[in-house]
Parts: C-alpha cells; sequence; structure tokens
C-alpha cells in the first residue's frame, strides 16, 4: 500500500502547492509577487539539489546542465506565467487549466509517433479523453468571456478577492498549460540520453539561478520583503519540491501505477475545494460543468498512464 500513500503525499502537496501560491501571489498591491515566487521555489530547489548532490551522490556537470537547459527553460517559463496568472484569476479555474498539458503530450505524442506511440492504449480512449480537455479548456474561456459583469460581482461578493473580466486571465494559464506540456514532451526525449537524477538536478540549479536572478532584480529596484507575505511562498515552493519527489516513488511502482496516476492527476479537484473553502471562491454552474470535463479528461488518461 506503499504507493497509495505515496500518491495521496503527492496529491495533497500538489494542491496545497497551488494554494499557498495563489495566497502568496495574489496581493493587489505587490507587483512583483510572481518574482518572488520564482525567487521562493528557485531557493527550495537550490536546497534539495544541495541535498542530492552532497548526500545521495548524484552526478551534475556543466554538460548536463545545458544539455536539459532547453527543457529547463521551458518548464520555469511555464511555472512564472502560471504565477502572474494567479492574480488575475480564481485557482478553482487556473489548476484545472494548467493541469491539461498532460492531453497536449498525449497529441504531441501521437503526431510524432502515431497510434503506435499510445503503447497498446485504447485509441478511441485516448482522443476522447483529449477531446473532454479541449472543450473544458475552451468551455472556460467561452464561459468567463461570456459572463455578465453584474453576476460576476453577485457570484463573488464572498470571495477573498475580486475578479474582473479579462483574456489575459485565461491566457497566463493556458500558456503555462502550452509550455508545460512543450516541456513534458522534450523533457521525454532528452531523458533518452539523461540520468532522471542529474536531469532533476540540473533543472533545479536552473531554477536556483532563476531565483538569484529576479532576487537581484527585486533588491535593485529596493523592492521590500515582508516576512508574514513572503511566508506562504515558501510553503508552496516547499510543497511544490515535496510533491514533486512523491510523484517519483509513486510512480516508481509500476505494478501500481494505473492506479497511483490518476489519484495524482486529480490534484486540481482538490485546489478547487481549497479555493472554495479558504478563498471563498464561488464559481457559476456553467464554470463547474467545463472544470469536471477537464478532470474527467485528465482522469482518464491517468489511468492510462499516457
Amino acid at each position: 500500500m506503499n504507493w497509495f500513500w505515496f500518491a495521496l503525499i503527492a496529491l495533497l502537496c500538489w494542491s496545497g502547492s497551488d494554494l499557498f501560491s495563489k495566497i502568496g501571489c495574489c496581493g493587489e498591491e505587490d507587483h512583483t509577487s510572481h518574482l518572488k515566487m520564482v525567487v521562493a521555489v528557485g531557493i527550495v530547489m537550490g536546497l534539495h539539489a544541495a541535498y542530492m548532490v552532497f548526500f545521495h551522490d548524484v552526478v551534475i556537470t556543466w554538460q548536463i546542465i545545458w544539455t536539459y537547459l532547453p527543457v529547463s527553460l521551458l518548464y520555469i517559463v511555464s511555472m512564472a506565467l502560471g504565477y502572474v496568472g494567479l492574480r488575475y484569476i480564481e485557482l478553482s479555474i487556473s489548476s484545472p487549466i494548467c493541469n491539461s498539458s498532460g492531453a497536449l503530450v498525449a497529441v504531441l505524442t501521437m503526431l510524432t509517433g502515431g497510434l503506435a506511440a499510445l503503447d497498446g492504449a485504447n485509441p478511441v480512449l485516448v482522443v476522447g479523453a483529449i477531446a473532454l480537455v479541449c472543450t473544458g479548456v475552451i468551455g472556460l474561456g467561452v464561459v468567463e468571456a461570456r459572463e455578465d459583469d453584474e453576476l460576476r460581482a453577485r457570484r463573488q461578493e464572498q470571495a477573498n478577492r475580486k475578479y474582473s473580466r479579462s483574456w489575459l486571465a485565461i491566457c497566463l494559464p493556458i500558456a503555462y498549460c502550452l509550455l508545460d506540456a512543450a516541456g513534458t514532451f522534450a523533457d521525454s526525449r532528452v531523458l533518452e540520453t539523461l540520468n532522471e537524477d542529474s536531469a532533476n538536478v540540473a533543472y533545479e540549479l536552473t531554477f536556483l539561478f532563476a531565483g538569484l536572478c529576479c532576487l537581484a532584480y527585486l533588491l535593485i529596484r529596493r523592492k521590500k520583503f515582508v516576512f508574514k507575505l513572503e511566508l506562504p511562498k515558501y510553503i508552496g515552493a516547499a510543497c511544490e519540491t515535496i510533491g514533486q519527489l512523491f510523484y517519483i516513488y509513486a510512480l516508481a511502482d509500476e505494478e501500481h501505477v494505473m492506479m497511483s496516476a490518476p489519484i495524482i492527476s486529480a490534484y486540481c479537484v482538490l485546489s478547487a475545494v481549497w479555493g472554495r473553502i479558504f478563498l471563498k471562491e464561488k464559481l457559476s454552474w456553467k464554470h463547474y460543468l467545463m472544470i469536471a470535463l477537464v478532470v474527467a479528461g485528465i482522469v482518464i488518461l491517468g489511468v492510462y498512464d499516457i
């Protein structure tokens, strides 16, 4: 049963990362909160990379870092855009869209390798799952664009923060989804020549460098760091890193991948629950319907480990 607890911890950590990242990035007065979030994630990942190198003897060289750099940049830019997007849209909407990248990876896999690349999975189910995800994401954009301003104001009365209609709000998580999918697809190709642990450390060190660059920029601009406001960012960063660790442990049990993958892939559902409980987010039934389509597609892809 270890796989179950590993999957459950990954689910809780990644949904927790969504929640605390949202709290850390949604300050109305701090327009650099997304950069501070990159700093927090970079520092936490840098500490984990150091732990892996010094205590687990993971091999890391400049050649490995340069080889993995394109993948690292795709992941880092996607996450940075995701942090910006959290300022403009409800977590309950953003998380399912961002988590739809797996469907795009399946599309890229089919385009480059044909149906044979699905490794025995039922192509009808795969295409159906992709269709569900795409319909849900597009539907969320349409619902956001067409929602009446007065209706939006009424459903946001009890929310911790109000959001106005904006195409930027829906485009940023979609941009995250596209770049993350490209990173995952490239990752699968690059890892054919690199050790997974070394590649992960290379990614974390690159994120550390990006975080230090953002920190230098913020210090030059004399931006203030308030402990109370920064703490959620570091909790979110720690949840992200711990979730990744237990995700790897869960999927290492190959006999139970078909059960652990859908549990983890549905973390966006829990993110929506946290948004409703802690952020007081309330969506319309149309939003929830589109989110349900996205989650259904993600879980189907997780079950078949696409």
